[in-house]
């Protein structure tokens, strides 16, 4: 897909990994659609860098888990651009078990909900409702950001770092992934990047990471074949290759953990064996 020119709608843009996409495609000549709601010190700055000064790129207040909202947005965005050639489905809410502790506490009553309602149904509902934008472009991609606490569950190194709900929201994602290439294809392709521990999202810069000893840090990137958490300029890139280089992708999964989810056993070396030479 050639870029220059297009309309994204990129979700999650007010933070760090929302906003390194965001710059990719400006980068590239892509109009930006950018919705926020609540992080208000980092909608200052993404309204700053993308607000009124551009009049290629528009930044709205919308809250992506209700349907009324969601529909209002596909709404301004067909008479600001009529199609949609991008979608970026960047939208979660991870409850760190380091930091919200059990769901069991009364601060948490609602909080299993809302991880399922902002990472796996505000996705859901913002693909129904620009499917038909969507389908208006000759060719329209759709890239799912989701967690490899699909398969990692709250174990392990990062049982700290993904709660149940998070971890069961992001297994749902997969489902949708594969759902929409078929119901999409062939003239939208639709992939999914599954992030493990990306500074600014679970790693360095968050809260949580904070509130970890040094030794469970450590434990953390012991267990990442690549010995150190991602970036959010890495992901971009991933989604360039997925937007410009991957004409003949869709419905798949490409994992960006740094081997995170194969660093539970490592290859031992060869025994001497005992058939006699």
């Amino acid at each position: 897909m050639q870029l220059k020119g297009k309309t994204a709608l990129v979700l999650g843009a007010s933070r760090p990994v929302g906003r390194a996409i965001a710059r990719s495609l400006a980068g590239r000549g892509v109009r930006l659609v950018l919705p926020w709601f609540d992080w208000p010190e980092d909608v200052r700055s993404l309204e700053d860098e993308f607000g009124a000064s551009s009049a290629n790129h528009r930044c709205l207040k919308v809250d992506l888990r209700k349907r009324e909202e969601v529909q209002a947005l596909a709404a301004d965005l067909a008479d600001w651009s009529g199609s949609l050639d991008i979608l970026i489905n960047n939208i979660e809410r991870g409850g760190m078990p380091v930091v919200h502790g059990s769901y069991g506490l009364a601060v948490n009553r609602d909080q299993w909900q809302r991880e399922m309602d902002t990472t796996l149904h505000a996705k859901w509902l913002v693909f129904e409702h620009c499917l038909g934008l969507l389908r208006k472009p000759a060719q329209a991609a759709v890239i799912n950001i989701s967690s490899i606490a699909a398969l990692t569950g709250r174990s392990g190194a990062a049982g700290l770092l993904f709660s149940d709900g998070y971890a069961a929201a992001n297994r749902g994602v997969a489902s949708l992934t594969a759902t929409w290439a078929r119901l999409g294809a062939p003239t939208i392709r639709v992939n999914e990047i599954m992030l493990g521990i990306i500074d600014h999202r679970h790693g360095p810069g968050t809260r949580g990471w904070s509130l970890l000893s040094e030794k469970q840090r450590q434990a953390i990137l012991a267990h990442t074949l690549l010995g150190r958490t991602g970036t959010p300029e890495e992901v971009a890139r991933a989604v360039l290759f997925l937007l410009e280089d991957a004409d003949f992708m869709t419905g798949t999964i490409i994992r960006l953990d740094g081997g995170f989810v194969l660093g539970g056993d490592r290859v031992p070396p060869l025994p001497e064996g005992v058939l006699e030479r």
